[in-house]
C-alpha cells in the first residue's frame, strides 16, 4: 500500500542546485535508507517529506489520513516541560488516556475520577500500550519523568524526541541520523526494535550495521540520479558495483560509436538529406553520452606524520572524580607504538573525560600522565569546528599556513589541500556557516590532520560524515603508523580499525578487551548463554559433590542429542529458504505488495534462524563441556 509519493521535486539555494526532478514512493512496511554524499541535499529531502520545507518544483502526495513523524538531528523540544509532559503532548489518543489514569492515581480519594480513568483504560485496551510505553522509556534511560527538558543533555534530548516519535505510532517515521548521540546499547536496542516492528521508515544514516540489519530498501542519490536497491546494505554494495561497471562498459561503447559518427559527420556534404539530418540529430545524443563521466572524486588523505620516539604515553595511578561519579581510580596504562584502541561504554561513563585527561585539557586528582617528547596529538572532538564570524572555508586552512607539508618533503597549497578534501575552488570561498553538517565535519577533519599528528584521538568521528568519506577515512587510518584512540558508536568503523577495546563499565571500572567490537559482542553473548545454562542447571538439579557426578550432569540427554542434530538440519533448511527469498528481491518487476509480503516472510525466517541458532549454541556448549 502506497503511503507517500514524491513527484519530480527540485531544490536550489541561489546558484547551488541540490537536486532536481526526483521521484520515488514509500510503501507500507518499507524500511528505506537514503544514501548520498554530504552536500547532496539529504536533510532537505527529509525536511520536505516531513512538511518542514517545500520543494521549488514538484509535489508530495500523501495517503489521506496518514500520520508522519520526524526525528531530526537536533530535535526542537519545549524546555519548560518535563519528560512526562513532553511524552503526553503526543497526538496518540491512548497516551492521553494513560495520562489521565496516571493523574487519577495521584488522588486516590477521588474514586469517581479513578473509576472513570480505569474504565477508559479498559475501553481503549491501553494496558498493553502502557507496558510498551514504560519499556521504551526505560530502554532509553528516561526513568525520571519529572526531569525538566531544559536540564537534559543533547543525547538525552535526542532520546526523548525518539521516544516521543515512537509512542506517537506514526504511519511513516522519518529519521535523520537516528543513531547519533546514542550509546551502543541503545543503538542495538533500537536496531532490534525497528527490525522486529512493522513500522514504515525513511531514514538517513551513516551506520552501516544499522543499514544492514534494519533496512529492506536503499535509495542512492548519485550525480543527480536516484537508484533503488530492494535489499539491505550488502545487497546495495554488490548491485551498485555492478551498476557502475555496466555504466563504464556503456560509456566505452558510446565513445567508440561517437568516433565513428564523428568521422561520418566530417565526410558529409553541406546539402543534407532527410535521412542524414536524422542521423545528425542522433549524433548530438551520442556525443552527450560519450562525454559523460562519473564524478568519483574521493577525499585524498596524504598527510605527513611527525616521528614517534620510544616513549609514547604513560598513565600511573591516575584518579579522577566528580561530586556525583568516579571516572578513574588508580588507572595504569603504558601506550606502545602503533596502539589502536577503541573506547566503548554508556553515555556518562567518562569516555570524553578520559580523552581530555590524555591531552591535558582536564586536570587529574592524583597520579601522573607522562607524555613522550615526540608526541603530537591530533584531537578530533565532538564539538567540531568553531568558525569566526564571516570566515570562509579557505581562511580556516590558511590559519595553518599557505603551504602544507606532505610526505617525502612535498608540500601543497591550502587550495590544493581543500580540493583533496572535496572542496572545489568555488566552495572554498563559501562562508563556513553555509556548509552542511557533513561538510563542516570534513573541514574539521582536514584541520586536525594537517597539523601532522602522530597520536590521533577521534571522539565520535563518524557523526555526519557520508559513507564515501567514512570508507576513505577507514583506509587512511588502517595505514596510519602512529597511535590511535577512537570513541565511536559506529560498530562497522570500530571493527575495521581497532585492535583492542577499553570497556568503560562506569564507577571507574575499565576492562581491556583483546579484540574488536564484534569480538566483544560475541564474548558478551556467550557469557549470557553460559550464565543462563548454569542457572537452568542449578535450578533443575541439585549440586553434585564429586567431579564425576558434575561431569555427568553436563552430558546431553538422549532427547537433547536428537534435538541438537535436528536443529542443525532445520537451520540449514531455513538458511536455504532465506537465500531463496533474498534472490527473489533481484526481480525488478516485483510490485510493492509482493515486496512487502517477501519482507514479512524473510523476517519470520530470520527470527526463526536466530532462535534455533541460540538454542543450538546452548546445546553445543553443554556438549563440549
Amino acid at each position: 500500500m502506497n503511503l507517500v509519493t514524491v513527484e519530480n521535486i527540485s531544490k536550489s539555494y541561489g546558484e547551488l542546485v541540490l537536486f532536481s526532478d526526483l521521484s520515488f514512493g514509500i510503501n507500507a512496511n518499507q524500511k528505506i535508507a537514503l544514501i548520498a554524499k554530504n552536500g547532496s541535499g539529504k536533510t532537505s529531502i527529509l525536511n520536505i517529506l516531513a512538511g518542514l520545507d517545500a520543494p521549488d518544483t514538484g509535489q508530495i502526495n500523501q495517503r489521506k489520513g496518514i500520520k508522519i513523524a520526524f526525528l531530526s538531528q537536533e530535535p526542537s523540544l519545549d524546555s519548560a516541560l518535563t519528560i512526562e509532559q513532553t511524552i503526553f503532548t503526543s497526538d496518540n489518543a491512548i497516551l492521553k488516556v494513560i495520562a489521565a489514569y496516571e493523574k487519577s492515581l495521584l488522588y486516590p480519594e477521588d474514586q469517581d475520577a479513578y473509576q472513570k480513568a480505569f474504565d477508559a483504560m479498559d475501553r481503549h485496551n491501553a494496558w498493553d500500550f502502557e507496558t510498551q510505553y514504560k519499556q521504551i522509556l526505560s530502554q532509553l534511560k528516561l526513568d525520571d519523568l519529572a526531569t525538566p527538558v531544559g536540564s537534559l543533555s543533547g543525547g538525552q534530548k535526542k532520546r526523548l524526541a525518539l521516544a516521543h516519535a515512537l509512542l506517537n505510532t506514526p504511519d511513516v517515521l522519518i529519521l535523520d541520523e537516528p543513531t547519533n548521540h546514542l550509546d551502543l546499547e541503545m543503538i542495538e536496542w533500537l536496531e532490534h526494535y525497528f527490525s522486529k516492528s512493522g513500522m514504515t521508515l525513511f531514514m538517513v544514516t551513516h551506520d552501516r550495521y544499522f543499514l544492514e540489519r534494519v533496512c529492506n530498501e536503499i535509495i542512492e542519490l548519485d550525480q543527480g540520479q536516484l537508484y533503488s536497491y530492494k535489499g539491505n546494505y550488502s545487497y546495495y554494495l554488490e548491485k551498485r558495483e555492478a551498476r557502475i561497471a555496466l555504466e563504464e562498459v556503456t560509456l566505452h561503447k558510446s565513445k567508440i560509436l561517437f568516433k565513428k559518427e564523428l568521422e561520418w559527420m566530417r565526410r558529409q556534404p553541406k546539402a543534407r538529406t532527410t535521412k542524414s539530418k536524422s542521423r545528425i540529430d542522433d549524433f548530438q545524443e551520442i556525443k552527450q553520452k560519450a562525454h559523460q563521466r562519473r564524478n568519483e572524486h574521493e577525499v585524498q588523505l596524504e598527510i605527513h606524520m611527525e616521528r614517534l620516539g620510544s616513549k609514547i604515553l604513560e598513565l600511573h595511578n591516575v584518579s579522577k572524580t566528580y561530586p556525583d561519579k568516579i571516572i578513574l581510580e588508580k588507572f595504569n596504562y603504558n601506550f606502545l607504538k602503533g596502539e589502536r584502541i577503541g573506547i566503548i561504554g554508556k553515555n556518562g561513563a567518562g569516555k570524553s573525560t578520559f580523552l581530555n585527561i590524555i591531552t591535558g585539557s582536564e586536570k587529574i586528582d592524583s597520579g601522573k600522565v607522562i607524555t613522550g617528547d615526540t608526541i603530537k596529538f591530533g584531537y578530533y572532538t565532538q564539538n567540531g569546528i568553531t568558525p569566526k564570524p564571516g570566515q570562509k572555508v579557505i581562511d580556516v586552512i590558511r590559519d595553518f599556513g599557505d603551504f602544507i607539508p606532505l610526505k617525502k618533503g612535498k608540500q601543497i597549497s591550502a587550495q590544493q589541500l581543500l580540493e583533496r578534501f572535496l572542496f572545489d575552488r568555488k566552495k572554498q570561498y563559501d562562508f563556513v556557516e553555509k556548509l552542511s553538517g557533513g561538510e563542516r565535519k570534513r573541514l574539521y577533519l582536514c584541520t586536525v590532520l594537517i597539523q601532522n599528528p602522530n597520536f590521533l584521538i577521534l571522539d565520535e568521528p563518524t557523526n555526519d560524515l557520508d559513507i564515501v568519506t567514512l570508507n576513505v577515512l577507514e583506509s587512511f587510518l588502517l595505514d596510519f603508523p602512529g597511535c590511535l584512540i577512537v570513541v565511536s558508536h559506529d560498530r562497522y568503523f570500530m571493527d575495521k580499525i581497532v585492535d583492542h577495546l577499553f570497556i568503560f563499565r562506569g564507577n571507574a571500572k575499565i576492562e581491556d578487551f583483546p579484540g574488536n567490537y564484534s569480538d566483544f559482542r560475541a564474548y558478551e553473548e556467550s557469557k549470557i548463554l553460559e550464565d543462563r545454562a548454569q542457572k537452568e542447571q542449578n535450578t533443575s538439579k541439585p549440586l553434585k559433590k564429586s567431579w564425576k557426578e558434575d561431569k555427568h550432569v553436563k552430558k546431553l540427554s538422549y532427547q537433547e542429542q536428537k534435538e541438537y542434530k535436528s536443529l542443525e538440519n532445520q537451520i540449514k533448511k531455513l538458511e536455504l529458504q532465506q537465500e531463496e527469498i533474498q534472490n527473489q528481491f533481484l526481480d525488478s518487476s516485483l510490485s510493492g505488495d509482493a515486496i512487502a509480503k517477501l519482507s514479512t516472510q524473510l523476517k519470520e525466517i530470520t527470527d526463526s534462524i536466530e532462535f534455533k541458532t541460540e538454542r543450538w549454541f546452548e546445546l553445543s556448549m553443554l556438549l563440549e563441556a
